[in-house]
């Protein structure tokens, strides 16, 4: 039976007993995510305190799942996040003693970076399949002298739109299998597949070799800033997407599937078992359908969450935040939904496919709803016409707790970044006013914030409705820079190209982290990979 947790403080003795004996756990670190990123346990989950009530219910939703809370070692944040999660009805909430650095202190691997687990475990298909890659150079020489190939970019279309190995067409990982028999149908055409770094290119790569398909395929070493590093110049503001496939193709496409089903011994439910499971409060269930956006859009089955393939399985973190947990991968063929619970089984999560795909009726349409601890509708709202009008009259001040990355993009003009986190410290920054509007992306972090931002400043709060999306589709003007910071911007971990600074030092820097991590997770008794 899995051990269970004394009401207090936890070892990290004890907690590493629970990480390997299959108890369904939660690693919930704290801080913010430039913190995060710099040192934290193997498995933690990044819930920064300023976002708790929308990422625990999302990764974290049922209240008693063993949740173990930790911060970088002096246990205040810690506390705070327990206590707050004790008031939302986790019943199994622990704190971490010492922290991340006690952890440490004892002898334990910590990582820096973020979705750790899914970028080690590429790097460890890469060694244990032996997945083939060409460089930067040899990619530039096979496209000089016209060799017949196509060029897939794992990568989703806003990362792809930013930058693209030239010719290069946008195909997420998670429609690698089910897409290229339409794309490369002469099997002598070579198939290469890129990303921005290592993992959706090595994951890629290896997912067409496991399918059977009679292509050469490689995978780009180091993706776009490999090529970067080389000297060749990126293409910009691309939409080339993959085609949609044909009859034949998916047939195709199924057949391949069906092979690693065998091979990979992919476990199967019937929609009925995962009824029965939706109705389980014993276990936690994560319903990811691997589908694209506007599938997912189309038709969906209800209480799935949209899950696109090849991201679910380079950054599993940021979907399923509690370990042990049950996953099921849904499609409408099987195809997308087999190829991502095959990645997923060797990552050691205990995952299913849906049997025979979505249903054909019962489905729920449109975006899921996001989950959210507490009543956000509690909050009294404004609407961006009404906000215009203050602010034209000097009545309020605005209070901006969406991501700094999206404030520097663009916000409501005068309004204030401020880390929820911080407010204790950082609300001396704030500007005084008779009443605050606070805002964030789209209004929801705002609306739950704003009972706590009233009564830290003695002054009404109120939300703006739908936030700064809101206000942006109102077609109202828009500030950008850091124009306003009450806090510093530690909120984001920033990938290598949004730093500021020599962005060729930082794409190496990111590199030469990834490709080490497989060195690092043979020292980490924590992880387990399976493998056929």
């Amino acid at each position: 039976m899995p051990q269970s947790i004394a009401p207090k403080a936890l070892h990290g003795l004890i907690l590493k007993a629970l990480a390997n004996d299959g108890t369904e756990l939660a690693i919930v670190d704290v801080r913010e995510e430039q913190a995060f990123a710099e040192n934290h346990l193997l498995y933690a989950i990044s819930v920064p305190l300023s976002r708790l009530e929308m990422l625990m219910a999302d990764l974290a939703p049922r209240r008693d799942a063993q949740v173990v809370v930790c911060d970088a070692g002096d246990g205040a944040m810690a506390a705070r996040a327990a206590a707050k999660l004790e008031e939302y009805g986790y019943t199994a909430v622990h704190t971490l003693d010492g922290g991340v650095a006690g952890w440490a202190k004892a002898g334990n691997e910590t990582y820096g970076g973020f979705n750790v687990p899914s970028k080690a475990f590429g790097e460890h298909v890469e060694h244990h399949f032996g997945t083939p890659s060409v460089s930067a150079e040899q990619l530039n020489g096979m496209i000089q002298s016209g060799e017949k190939m196509v060029i897939l970019d794992s990568r989703p279309m806003d990362e792809y739109n930013t930058m693209n190995i030239p010719g290069a067409t946008c195909c997420p990982g998670g429609e690698l299998v089910y897409r290229v028999h339409e794309i490369a149908p002469d099997p002598d055409m070579t198939v290469v597949v890129n990303c921005a770094g290592r993992t959706r290119s090595i994951i890629g790569a290896q997912s067409l070799i496991n399918a059977g398909i009679p292509n050469k395929v490689v995978a780009l070493q180091n993706g776009t800033m490999g090529w970067h590093l080389s000297g060749f110049q990126l293409e910009h503001g691309n939409t080339a997407l993959h085609p949609d496939p044909s009859a034949p193709s998916v047939d195709v496409a199924k057949q391949r599937a069906d092979g690693v089903d065998n091979r990979f011994q992919v476990s199967h439910a019937t929609l009925d078992q995962v009824h029965a499971w939706q109705q389980d409060k014993s276990r936690s269930l994560f319903l990811v359908d691997v589908r694209t956006a506007d599938e997912f859009a189309a038709g969906h089955l209800p209480g799935s969450k949209h899950a696109p393939g090849g991201q679910l399985v380079q950054a599993t973190d940021r979907y399923a935040g509690v370990r042990g947990a049950r996953i099921v991968a849904i499609c409408d063929t099987g195809v997308r939904s087999t190829m991502a619970a095959h990645w997923l089984k060797q990552m050691n999560w205990d995952v299913h496919v849906l049997e025979g795909g979505l249903p054909s009726s019962g489905l729920a349409i449109g975006a899921s709803a996001k989950p959210v601890l507490g009543d956000p509708s509690a909050a009294a709202t404004i609407d961006s016409a009404s906000l215009k009008a203050s602010l034209d009259k000097g009545e309020v001040a605005v209070i901006d707790l969406g991501y700094s990355r999206d404030y520097r993009k663009g916000h409501v003009p005068g309004a204030h970044f401020l880390i929820r986190s911080r407010l204790d410290t950082d609300k001396a920054n704030l500007p005084k006013a008779a009443a605050y509007v606070v805002t964030s992306e789209d209004g929801l972090a705002a609306a739950v914030a704003a009972s706590e931002l009233s009564a830290a400043l003695s002054a009404p709060v109120t939300a703006l409705a739908g936030g700064t999306d809101a206000w942006r589709e109102a077609d109202l003007p828009m500030e950008t820079g850091e124009t306003h910071m009450a806090s510093e911007p530690t909120d984001v971990w920033l990938k290598p190209y949004e730093r500021k600074g020599t962005v060729e030092d930082f794409m190496n820097e990111y590199l030469t982290w990834e490709i080490a991590l497989v060195d690092q997770i043979k020292k980490d008794d924590t992880v387990k990979f399976w493998a056929p």
